[in-house]
């Protein structure tokens, strides 16, 4: 349905989209999730044909966005982070200009109806837009993302600003938008993604750094194993033997308490199981072990992780043939420095060897 191919889109000398590809296929509701400036709204803004690529390229149905921009268009229905809305027309003319302007050849009054219905307008299709609530614009805004019944949906930051009751109603009608059509949801809000997608896709810093359905989105992140341990028995003793552990990194008395047994929170090293090691050590001890639950990472966990690593592995000085030439570039002048500096040495030892001498004389 969408294919994007080596994309890339640079600002002066910043590059906002470094080269990214990526493939979505028909039905499916994708995150795009990002931090701020990660490059998440340019990407759509190409995609819609709102922006040309450096490079790369852009298709929807095998329609390519730059070469036919009216016939892809045509299969695309997008809200922007700022709605496009005439704020002194009314919903219902607004929907009307939005149906002749984007040339829509369905039946026009039930083709709206139906469209407010399951945006839930209806009751203020007569209302001034202007005189409406920051959550019935966004639901307009998406109205005119429906028109013409496209069969990609793009929706760049829809709930910012909402109040919590607003927001809940945003994802709900996103999610049942999602049973229809193909929908990309751009946000930097980690729990809209969990709620509505099948699939996440990270980006940062204009790269793709994370690509996993949902479910199996924990796979992009080697990290430390959680679990929460009930264990019976005198608490301090008991952490700081958890603590001593090899295996594990850290342990944390947590508040739980059911009868003599308390609850700990562990983290194990990547590729360590230390259930049987914990199991046996408590054994010997005399210390039951009457509770351990795996606990997974969160989608928030997962975010922080896969963005600090791209961060991390940019720190990181690459090595190259420039690299080996300014290195041993660098070994020839400490080298040449230090001969320089041994010979200054030895200049002084020779006066200081010599002044004994003149004074005596």
């Amino acid at each position: 349905m969408i294919k994007i191919q080596h994309l890339v889109k640079t600002y002066g000398s910043n590059c906002a989209v470094d080269d990214i590809s990526f493939e979505i296929q028909s039905g499916e509701t994708v995150g795009f999730l990002g931090p701020n400036g990660a490059g998440k709204s340019t990407t759509m803004n190409i995609l819609t044909g709102y922006l040309s690529a450096d490079s790369g390229r852009a298709s929807v149905s095998g329609i390519d966005i730059m070469s036919d921009p009216l016939g892809a268009k045509k299969l695309i229905g997008y809200l922007p982070e700022q709605p496009p809305l005439y704020l002194d027309m009314t919903v219902d003319e607004y929907l009307k200009f939005s149906y002749e302007l984007k040339g829509c050849t369905l039946p026009r009054k039930p083709h709206l109806d139906e469209i407010c219905e399951v945006v839930k307008i209806s009751d203020v299709r007569k209302r001034l837009i202007k005189n409406l609530s920051k959550g019935y614009r966004q639901r307009v805004g998406i109205a005119q993302a429906l028109i013409g019944n496209p069969d990609v949906i793009i929706f760049d930051e829809p709930t910012v600003g909402l109040d919590p009751k607003q927001i809940i109603e945003i994802r709900n009608l996103i999610r049942t938008l999602g049973k229809t059509h193909t929908v990309i949801l751009s946000t930097h809000i980690l729990q809209e993604v969990q709620a509505v997608c099948d699939r996440i896709i990270i980006i940062n810093k204009g790269k793709i750094v994370a690509d996993e359905k949902t479910e199996n989105i924990t796979r992009v992140v080697e990290n430390n194993r959680r679990f929460n341990a009930k264990i019976c028995g005198p608490q301090k003793e008991i952490l700081s033997m958890l603590k001593s552990l090899p295996g594990i990194v850290y342990a944390e008395a947590l508040a739980e308490k059911d009868g003599d047994a308390y609850t700990y929170m562990l983290e194990s090293e990547f590729g360590v199981d230390i259930r049987k090691k914990l199991f046996y050590t408590l054994s010997e001890r005399g210390w039951a072990l009457i509770g351990l639950e795996a606990l997974g990472l969160s989608l928030e966990d997962i975010f922080i992780s896969v963005v600090d690593k791209t961060q991390d592995a940019e720190n990181t000085p690459r090595y190259t043939r420039n690299t080996a030439k300014k290195s041993k570039l660098r070994t020839r002048n400490t080298l040449e420095r230090e001969m320089a500096e041994n010979l200054i040495v030895d200049a002084e030892k020779k006066q200081e060897e010599q002044a004994p001498l003149e004074d005596d004389e």
